[in-house]
Parts: C-alpha cells; sequence; structure tokens
C-alpha cells in the first residue's frame, strides 16, 4: 500500500505528534508499505527553526526508508491566534501543491491536532482520486477555547462547523482515545467510520536503565528524589501548579520537580521560579529523541500533567507509555478521564486531580518516603507496557487503511478499538 501521510510536525521534532507518526510508519514500512510524509521544516514548538535547516519550498530526505517531504511555511510559535492559523493555512496550501506532484497514494491521511492539515489531505485525496482518512488526536477546535488561547466567538463555531464537515467527508476517522469516538457519536458523526487507536510507546526504545550519573550532577540532580515533567510547556498543560506544590515542599529539599522542554509558557515558568526562589525546580533545556531516555533515567517518577479543563479529560498523553516503558511510577495531575482510568487499571501509578497543588505536594512526598508503594507501581507500570506497543498502534491503524482501501471503510473501521 501507498501511503500519503500530512503532519505538520515530524523529527527531529519531538512532540507526540511527530513521534507517534514516525514511529508507526516504520513499522508500516517493515510490513512491506510504502510511505511518503508531507511536512515542514523543523520549528516546533519555539517557532524558531531547527539548526542546520532552511525553510524551502521543496526539500526531499529519508527517515529510515520514509520519503520526507519538507515544504515552506509561515513559521509561528506556539502561541497566539491569527499568527498559527497563518502557519498552518500556508502548511495546508504548500501541502496540496506539493502532494499533486507525488506518486499517485492508494490513500491520504492527515492528523491533528490543527485540522488544517486535515483539510489539506481531504482536498489532495479528491484531486488524486483516492479516499481520505482523519487522525483524531485533538478535539480542536475546543481544545483552543479550554486553554484560554481564543473565547467562544463566530470564528470558532466556524471552525466547528469544518471540523464536522472533515469527519463526514472522510473515508474513516481514527480516533486516539475512546472518549474521542463518543463525543463525535455523540455530534452526529457514525459510529462504524470511527476506529479507535490508542497512542503506545515503541519499546524498542524505552526501557529500565540506571541514572545517567553525568546528567544528573550537570543539572543539580544528584542524590535527589525526581519528579520529572518531560514534554511540552504549554497553555493546556497548567504547569504553574508544579510551582505552587514545589512551594509547599521547601521543607523537603531531597524532592526536586524536573521540567525538560520547550513551549509558549516555560520562560514565564523559569521566570516565576527565579522569582520565588524555588530551588526545587530544575529546568533542562529540550532534547533530541534519542536522549530521551536519558533524561527518563534520571526520574524517579515520571509526572503527567495537564490544565483544569473537561477538555483534557479526553486525552491521554503520549508520555505514559513512554514513562511505562522506561519502568517508572506515574504521578497523573488531570481532569479525572481517559488518562486516569488508564493508570488506574494498569495500576501503575497515583491520580491527583488537576490545579490541586497541595495534593500534588501530598502525593509526591508519599512517592518520596514509601519505597514499598514506589517499587510496587514501578513494576505495574512496566508490566502494563506490552499492553500498550508502537507496533500494536501500526497493526491496528494499518488494518483501518486496508479496509478504506478495499472500500470497506464505513463498515469495518468502527469495529477496531484497541
Amino acid at each position: 500500500m501507498r501511503i500519503l501521510f500530512l503532519t505538520e510536525n515530524f523529527p527531529p521534532e519531538t512532540n507526540a505528534a511527530a513521534t507517534r507518526v514516525s514511529e508507526r510508519a516504520l513499522y508500516w514500512l517493515r510490513e512491506g508499505h510504502e510511505v511518503t510524509v508531507l511536512t515542514c521544516a523543523p520549528n516546533f514548538p519555539g517557532g524558531k527553526l531547527f539548526a542546520g535547516w532552511e525553510n524551502r519550498w521543496h526539500q526531499v530526505g529519508d527517515l529510515g526508508g520514509i520519503r520526507v517531504v519538507r515544504v515552506k511555511t509561515y513559521i509561528a510559535a506556539n502561541e497566539g491566534f491569527a499568527r498559527r492559523i497563518l502557519d498552518f493555512v500556508s502548511f495546508m496550501i504548500a501541502a496540496i501543491i506539493a502532494g499533486l506532484f507525488e506518486r499517485r497514494p492508494d490513500v491520504v491521511v492527515a492528523t491533528s491536532p490543527q485540522f488544517f492539515a486535515a483539510v489539506g489531505g481531504w482536498v489532495l485525496a479528491g484531486l488524486r482520486g483516492v479516499p481520505f482518512v482523519f487522525e483524531l488526536g485533538d478535539l480542536w477546535p475546543r481544545s483552543i477555547t479550554a486553554v484560554g488561547a481564543m473565547k467562544d466567538s463566530l470564528a470558532i463555531r466556524w471552525l466547528e462547523k469544518l471540523e464536522l464537515f472533515l469527519y463526514r467527508r472522510s473515508a474513516a476517522v481514527v480516533a486516539l482515545t475512546r472518549a474521542f469516538k463518543d463525543d463525535l457519536i455523540g455530534r452526529g458523526i457514525p459510529a462504524e467510520k470511527i476506529a479507535v487507536v490508542i497512542n503506545g510507546v515503541d519499546l524498542p526504545r524505552y526501557a529500565p536503565r540506571p541514572r545517567d550519573d553525568e546528567l544528573a550532577a550537570e543539572w543539580g540532580l544528584a542524590d535527589s528524589f525526581v519528579i520529572g515533567y518531560v514534554g511540552t510547556h504549554g497553555m493546556a498543560h497548567g504547569l504553574i501548579n508544579v510551582l505552587d506544590a514545589a512551594e509547599k515542599l521547601r521543607g523537603f529539599p531531597r524532592i526536586k520537580f524536573l521540567l525538560v522542554g520547550a513551549g509558549a509558557e516555560r520562560q514565564m515558568l523559569m521566570d516565576e521560579a527565579r522569582r520565588r526562589n524555588l530551588d526545587n525546580v530544575v529546568f533542562g533545556p529540550a532534547q533530541p529523541k534519542d536522549r530521551m531516555p536519558a533524561v527518563w533515567s534520571l526520574c524517579d517518577v515520571a509526572l503527567i500533567h495537564l490544565k483544569d479543563s473537561p477538555a483534557f479529560a479526553e486525552v491521554i498523553p503520549s508520555k505514559i507509555f513512554e514513562a511505562m516503558g522506561m519502568g517508572l511510577p506515574l504521578l497523573l495531575v488531570a481532569p479525572k478521564g481517559e488518562a486516569s482510568r488508564i493508570i488506574e487499571a494498569d495500576q501503575a501509578g497515583l491520580f491527583v486531580p488537576a490545579a490541586q497543588p497541595q495534593a500534588l505536594a501530598d502525593a509526591a512526598r508519599t512517592l518520596a518516603e514509601d519505597a514499598d508503594l514506589l517499587r510496587n507501581l514501578a513494576a505495574a507500570s512496566l508490566a502494563a507496557a506490552p499492553r500498550h506497543t508502537r507496533e500494536r498502534q501500526a497493526e491496528l491503524f494499518i488494518q483501518v487503511l486496508t479496509h478504506v482501501v478495499a472500500g470497506e471503510g464505513p463498515a469495518k473501521a468502527g469495529s477496531i478499538e484497541g
């Protein structure tokens, strides 16, 4: 099968979409499929080109056999509404044009959260006369209002109409959570065209390992009990709550929070931690994907953190599964929902409701002081990892694409859940 995949994020970017798309595609290649990815020059989340890259109209590369076609876009930081929309639309237009000159695929797939990529995928599939599959990674534009980036307005309502139009026009929708599927069904999208393929971890890349002592010394974490957050520091993550909890733990200097990554709120968080003199919060710079296991090795506990909004009860952060692969206990701070159900079912960690800094501080102390609990949670987390593999995710997704290419998408996609 020849697959043409549109995603604005792709390695060397390290966010969830880039990792998910690239790791899954490598499994498709192993099974004999051909994959071409339409993307842009790496710049997320800072809105600045990565070192050594150019924002050119057309550049072709290769990632482990994946044909990677990068197009020129208007680059904007992951903050603000108007400039981000211009970024999204520029990618949509450039990807459509570039896709017309690629070898005709059997299917076109596009991934959200920003669904202008999905608009581009739908247009391109129509122009090439092949089916279109929408991978639903986030209920955008709902998440825009959830983080407070924009209030409900005529523009938001127009985007929601466009969102529903794309769901209806796709041959199948692949949702990352069951809650996403339930939401779409509640808005009139037929259940039989919605598959559920939950995120996962590429186990060959992640496994328990000794602490990287050199990196621990460099970041001032030697002899510390480290609760680590690794990922985007954005409006959706509510990480100011971590600083509030850290204030409550001043009397326990061994416990340190490690925040590694980049994002729209990172500088604010660093400035605020400095203003409060929080020496129990350590900021590590964003790291390339191949350094992630070393970063995770510094952590005694993996912190998964989301803002207090009902929209984020439907989200399952991919870092949950990376941490499981590393054999780390999980500390989930989020609205109760999809992610908390996974952690509770797997008995892989503790759950704390979002925006409750005292509860987060108490959970941190419990994990630091109860060695037996920590050890049991770590063992359960590692045991759960094989139930959430990227290989299984790739297998389920290719089943959806096979049904769609055979003309069976609406009849068969909804039966796929895993």
